[in-house]
């Protein structure tokens, strides 16, 4: 057996059971018998956290940053941000609101999408860098806080699993894609971006992302939305997260962000569909608790 499928599967297998830990009830009961004071949203901030500081860090190298003052200023500006956008998901639970400094951040995202396609010679300058990092970055994780509902102020309100759901169908789209365009895969969805995307893979992970978003819904009515739509949404926007970071990694001839996790690459690698899909995910929330 191939070296690097067991290596593949092992560390595949550990990152699964790391988010499951972090984002179900699974961690807390898991550390109720030696560590009670551990809650569900300490082991969920502490991820999301640790996914921050890496993936900034990946993508400062990425990036290839000179050693300038642009460089030293990420990690600041980036937890001022972290800190502005989540203290209120930490500290006092969290609602959707339909604010101006939400609907920036928001608007930020597509920006940084559309420059780096578009305009990517901006990206070649230190403050583009930046700019590029912190947004691209640090704003997805932060709304991903607020996914779930949880309040440290009231251990009755249960921690729930937006977050994890949203981890299964990113998954699901990703293999359903794979799997049908390995099979039926004939017309190129971005041949010079990622070669190996077709539209049929496209179209099957829609079909099969949505049928899986139906079982949730039908299985788990206390989460947010409605997960038929949440599937489509996912199913629709994960493989452009792939297409932003091989876009990304071939603007600056890198092959993977990192090594964290053996035989997958490194945190922006393995979770290029879920930094774009969350702030999608996050203004569906927000739209569906206005109508």
């Amino acid at each position: 057996m191939d070296k690097n499928f067991i290596q593949r599967t092992i560390s595949g297998v550990i990152y699964v059971l790391v988010i499951a830990i972090c984002t179900t009830p699974l961690g807390e009961n898991l550390f109720s018998s030696f560590l009670p004071q551990v809650q569900q949203q300490y082991l969920f901030y502490g991820l999301i956290t640790l996914f921050l500081v890496v993936g900034l860090y990946e993508c400062i190298r990425l990036m290839k940053f000179d050693n300038s003052i642009y460089k030293w200023l990420v990690f600041p500006i980036a937890a001022i941000i972290y800190y502005r956008f989540t203290k209120r998901f930490f500290y006092h639970g969290f609602f959707f609101d339909f604010n101006f400094s939400e609907i920036l951040a928001l608007a930020l995202i597509p920006i940084a999408v559309v420059t780096l396609f578009k305009y990517s010679r901006e990206l070649y300058f230190e403050n583009g860098k930046l700019i590029f990092t912190v947004v691209y970055v640090t704003l997805p994780f932060a709304f991903s806080l607020g996914l779930p509902k949880f309040s440290t102020l009231d251990p009755s309100k249960t921690f729930t699993l937006e977050i994890f759901m949203l981890f299964v169908l990113i998954w699901s789209s990703d293999t359903f894609a794979y799997l049908t365009g390995k099979f039926f895969g004939k017309h190129k969805m971005a041949p010079r971006i990622s070669p190996k995307k077709t539209w049929e893979g496209f179209a099957g992970g829609v079909v099969l992302t949505l049928i899986l978003g139906f079982f949730v819904e039908q299985y788990f009515p206390e989460l947010r939305g409605n997960w038929m739509m949440v599937g489509f949404l996912v199913s629709v926007f994960a493989p452009l997260g792939d297409l932003v970071e091989s876009q990304l990694k071939r603007s600056f001839a890198v092959k993977d962000s990192g090594n964290i996790i053996p035989g997958h690459g490194g945190v922006l690698d393995r979770l290029d569909s879920f930094i774009i899909c969350v702030p999608v995910v996050y203004l569906y929330f927000i739209l569906e608790k206005l109508v």
